[in-house]
C-alpha cells in the first residue's frame, strides 16, 4: 500500500468548523473527509474536462455534422407542438 501524502492548505473558518462538526458527526478524521471530498471534486472535474476536449476534437474533425440554428429550432418547435 502506497504511503499517503501531506498536503497544506487555507480555509476559511467557516468551512473549517463544518469539516470539523462533520468529523465528529461520521467518527472520520478530517483528513479522511478532505481526501475524499477532494477526489469527488477531482473525478467531477476530470470527467467534464474530458468530455469537453472529447467534444472539440470531434466538432474540429474532417467528419463533424454540424445543423443550423434554423433547422434545429424547427426541429425541436415542431416537437414542443406535439406534446401540446
Amino acid at each position: 500500500m502506497q504511503k499517503a501524502a501531506a498536503i497544506n492548505l487555507r480555509i476559511e473558518p467557516e468551512i473549517k468548523t463544518r469539516l470539523e462538526k462533520l468529523a465528529k458527526a461520521t467518527h472520520r478524521s478530517k483528513s479522511f473527509l478532505v481526501g475524499h471530498a477532494l477526489e469527488a471534486y477531482l473525478d467531477v472535474n476530470e470527467w467534464q474536462i474530458n468530455g469537453v476536449i472529447e467534444a472539440v476534437q470531434e466538432a474540429d474533425s474532417p467528419n463533424a455534422e454540424w445543423t443550423s440554428h434554423e433547422d434545429l429550432k424547427a426541429k425541436w418547435e415542431a416537437k414542443r407542438a406535439q406534446m401540446a
